[in-house]
This record gives structure tokens, C-alpha cells and sequence, in this order.
């Protein structure tokens, strides 16, 4: 098997992603929130792998001809923004003008970040909370909260996009991975349990999804504020 055909078939593996992308579409129009989250989790998965293999097969040296980054980010902006802003918009947890408030801003504020220049920093993390509507979405799910603090996390998330802040990517970060990877990979273990609960997970479920996801959101602003070793 050439290294070419290898680089492209790395392409083709992130491009499924749109496919699950437009299958959670189809489950959160019949409302069933639960299968929406699944697919939705697998497209996360598949965004985890993608990038691993596209470095390993060298895909901007030996499948150049499609722009990888420009893939990704147009799949992300579909899984990790579209959908979930649909799904807090249709799902009721978010009632009359509390709803068109939250899919405007998420929708509104993402798009500019997904191109900001300045999102990457020097050591692979995000400048900014990066957009990960998903993530909060199955949170917001799980835990049900009032509807005043479901607007005020979406209102929280949306600023933060755009302050120095940094939250780190749990692949490529390289400081703390070692315990920031399987922190990441306990949270989509414990988001499929929720989903495939249909939400209506055992409450240690609930909390193990709040604490990872406080951590993968608060490690990297801890990292800012302890320097590290040298």
C-alpha cells in the first residue's frame, strides 16, 4: 500500500465525520436527543483519531490536494457547533427568547472563532474556549439544570472564546498529557453512557461528567499560572 494512499485515506476517515454529523442531525429533528449525542460522540471519537494518523502518514506532504485543516474545521463546525446549538434551541431546556438568544450567540461567536488566526497557541492548545458546544451540550443534558444557569454557561463560553485563556487540546498538548488523555477518554466513556441512558444515568455518571469536564476546561488556565519546569 503506497504512503499516498495511506495520506488519503486518513482524508477519507475524518470525512465520515460529516456523515455522522448529518445522522445526529436527522436523530435531533425526530427529537431523540439520546441517539443525536451518540453519533455525536463517535464523530468525536473520530476527530481524536483523524489527527494522530494525519501526522503518522505525513497528509500535507502526500495527500496535499486536500486541504486536511479546512476539512476539520468545516466537520467541527457541524458536530461540535451546529448541532448541539440546535438541540439546546429544540429541546425546551432553553424556553422562548432564553433559546434564540443561546443558538444566536453560539452560532454567531463560534463561526468567527473556528477562524480566528490566533486560536492555536505555541504548545498545540487554544487561545480561548474552543468551541466545544458539544461537550457543554451533554453536560447541560445530563445534569438538567434551570434555564437561567443553562444562558449564563452559554453566555460564559461564548466570551471566553475570545480572552487569553488557554484550554489545551488533550492529544497535542504535551504538558500533563499523561493524565489529561485518559481524563478526555474517561469523559466520552462516561458522555456514551449518558446518551445511551437516554439520559437518565446513575448520578455518579452525572458527576463524573461535571469534575472531567471542569478539569479539561480549567487545566489549561492552570497551566498559565503554574509555569512550567524547566
Amino acid at each position: 500500500m503506497s504512503s499516498s494512499f495511506k495520506a488519503y485515506s486518513v482524508h477519507l476517515f475524518t470525512a465520515t465525520g460529516a456523515v455522522f454529523a448529518m445522522l445526529a442531525l436527522l436523530e435531533a429533528v425526530q427529537g431523540d436527543w439520546a441517539m443525536m449525542f451518540l453519533w455525536l460522540v463517535v464523530a468525536f471519537i473520530v476527530d481524536g483519531i483523524d489527527g494522530p494518523l494525519a501526522r503518522r502518514y505525513r497528509v500535507k506532504e502526500r495527500a496535499n490536494t486536500i486541504d486536511g485543516v479546512l476539512l476539520d474545521l468545516i466537520i467541527d463546525y457541524l458536530t461540535y457547533v451546529f448541532i448541539p446549538a440546535f438541540a439546546l434551541f429544540q429541546s425546551g431546556l432553553l424556553p422562548g427568547w432564553t433559546g434564540w438568544i443561546a443558538i444566536i450567540v453560539i452560532t454567531f461567536t463560534s463561526v468567527l472563532y473556528f477562524a480566528d488566526t490566533r486560536m492555536k497557541t505555541a504548545d498545540n492548545s487554544f487561545q480561548g474556549f474552543p468551541a466545544c458546544w458539544n461537550m457543554a451540550a451533554v453536560v447541560i443534558f445530563a445534569a438538567s439544570p434551570d434555564f437561567w444557569i443553562i444562558l449564563a454557561i452559554v453566555v460564559f463560553l461564548a466570551i471566553a472564546m475570545f480572552t487569553p485563556l488557554k484550554f489545551i487540546h488533550p492529544v497535542r498538548t504535551a504538558r500533563w498529557r499523561s493524565l489529561s488523555l485518559p481524563v478526555a477518554l474517561l469523559w466520552t466513556c462516561l458522555a456514551g453512557w449518558a446518551a445511551w441512558a437516554g439520559f437518565d444515568q446513575p448520578q455518579a455518571v452525572t458527576l463524573g461528567l461535571i469534575a472531567t469536564s471542569l478539569y479539561l476546561g480549567l487545566v489549561g488556565i492552570v497551566q498559565q499560572v503554574v509555569p512550567a519546569r524547566t
